[in-house]
This record gives structure tokens, sequence and C-alpha cells, in this order.
């Protein structure tokens, strides 16, 4: 119940430019799952706080702390989604820093001065109700952080090609032990069970690069904010860059559901599919390092 309430505000958040009757105050919260690796949104309720925005782990007042709070820490940063000003919402890429106990005292008190729910929420939880800052990546005050970071998105992307490479040894090792019809196939260096084991692990092993490629594009679309602030000559590579991250957004849901199709199971089938999703893909990694790695060098028009 609690995911499908979620779900009709995240809709209705970036339907209506962020705005959503009830909850005058809102934010879309994204960081990956601490096992899986999926993408999980949440929408929260905030307040912007000296250039940071506030969250607070209330649960409703229950008495765990929520599934966010765990996945944004253990992640160490994540997305946060706001109304642009414009009829639309913009992604900030965030860094998480947990107040301590004083300054967390402080701002619990005045966020349930401002909505007494909150007052609620920690008399029911019995637990001391932890309170998130997010800081948004700002470019402007190291000249050396924007190269860094496209020296990390490089890396990422790096990683996305050895895991795609691995996926598709997999499954060209699978067909063809298929159709040897061999107990084990050998096409990463260790033996992978056939039969159902095999399509399980197939799957898996397709669900892992979805969900790593999917989170990869929601951290960029933060960044993207970022450096679109600071080198405003970089909107036309960035409005491409984030067309095609909706074209494999779309992609991915469809390779999702395949997935989850009975008889989904024919690794032929599947590396069809793969490559239908990754066409393109590594054209678009290229594009992206070129405009991006153009940050860290001097900017004289700025």
């Amino acid at each position: 119940m609690a995911e499908d309430f979620n779900r009709q505000v995240i809709e209705r958040f970036r339907a209506n430019g962020g705005q959503v009757d009830g909850f005058p105050d809102l934010l879309l919260l994204t960081a990956a799952g601490r096992r899986t690796g999926k993408p999980r949104t949440t929408p929260l309720a905030y307040r912007e706080d000296a250039g940071r925005y506030l969250v607070f782990g209330s649960n409703g007042g229950a008495p765990q702390h929520p599934l966010w709070y765990r996945n944004l820490l253990a992640a160490g940063g994540g997305t946060a989604e706001l109304p642009d000003g414009a009829g639309g919402t913009v992604a900030h890429s965030v860094r998480p820093v947990e107040l301590d106990p004083d300054e967390r005292a402080r701002q619990y008190a005045e966020q349930a001065r401002r909505v007494p729910a909150f007052a609620e929420y920690a008399d029911r939880a019995g637990r001391t109700i932890p309170v998130i800052a997010l800081h948004p990546l700002d470019l402007s005050g190291d000249p050396a952080l924007p190269a860094a970071i496209v020296g990390q998105l490089r890396l990422h992307h790096e990683d996305l090609r050895r895991q795609l490479t691995d996926l598709r040894a997999r499954l060209d090792g699978a067909g063809a032990g298929a159709g040897a019809g061999a107990g084990t196939v050998v096409g990463t260096g260790a033996g992978v069970a056939s039969g159902p084991d095999l399509a399980a692990q197939l799957r898996a092993h397709c669900l892992s690069f979805c969900h790593g490629l999917d989170m990869h594009h929601i951290r960029e679309e933060g960044a993207f904010t970022a450096f679109q602030r600071q080198y405003p000559q970089l909107t036309p590579a960035l409005t491409r860059l984030r067309a095609d991250h909706r074209t494999v957004a779309e992609a991915l849901t469809r390779f999702e559901a395949h997935l989850a199709t009975p008889g989904a199971d024919d690794p032929a089938t599947l590396r069809a599919e793969l490559d239908r999703l990754t066409d393109g893909l590594e054209a678009h990694f290229a594009y992206e390092e070129e405009h991006l790695l153009a940050t860290s060098a001097p900017h004289p028009e700025r």
C-alpha cells in the first residue's frame, strides 16, 4: 500500500511541476538500493536551510528508520528532484550529511513547530529520528572539481563496459552450452549451472546491469544540473544527453518487462534484446566524455 501511495505521489509530482496537493514542501529522493543497486525513489518533506535541503527520517512514526535513510547513507549520495520554478522539475546531485545531535535536535524541533505532525511522529517512533542535510553539488568553489567528476564518470563508463562484456560472454557461452547439451557453461572463467538455475542466473545478471546503468544515468542527471549552472555553454550538449537518457530509460523498461515474461530464458533471445538495449550506448558514452571533459579546460568567455 505504501509503495502504491508513493508511486501516485511521484507521478503527480512530475506531472505538476513538483506540486502535490496536501504536500507543500516536497522533494523526490533517489538512491541505489543497498542489496539490488536498483534506483529507489521516495517522496519526502523537506526544508531548505542555508543552501542545503533537510529531510527527516520519521518514517511516519514507525519504530525503525526508513529504508531510504539506510540506502542513502550506504550509497554516499543520490539525487533530489525539486520544482524548477518554470513548471517542471530538476534533479540535483546531493551529498548526505547526518546532523550531529545538537543541531539535529534544533532542526527537528523547528520542523515540528512548522509541521505539528512531526511532533506526533517523534512521540510514536520511540527513537531518535535522524535529520539529514542534502548538500547539492556546487562546482563554483573548486576549479579542480569538474575534471575530477568527469574522471569518475569515465571510470563508471569503464565499469559498465566491463559488465556489458561479461554479460554478453555469459549469454554467448550459455547459448553455446545449451546447443551442445552441456551441464555447465564456461564463458567467463567459471562454471554456470544449466537449466532453470542458468535461466535465473542470466536474468539476475541482466537485471544487475540494467539497475547499474539506470542508477548511473540518474546520478548523471543530477550532476548535469551543476555543470549547466557553471558552464551554460554546455546546454546544447546536455540537452542531447538528457534526451539520450530518456531513450535508454524507455529501453530499460522494455528490457526489464521482457525479463519478467514467462519463457524469457533463451540466451540467444536475451542477447538480441540486450544488443537492442545497448545499441548506441558506446557512442553516447564517448559524446558525454568529450563534451563534459571540456569543462576542465579554461573558459575565457566566462
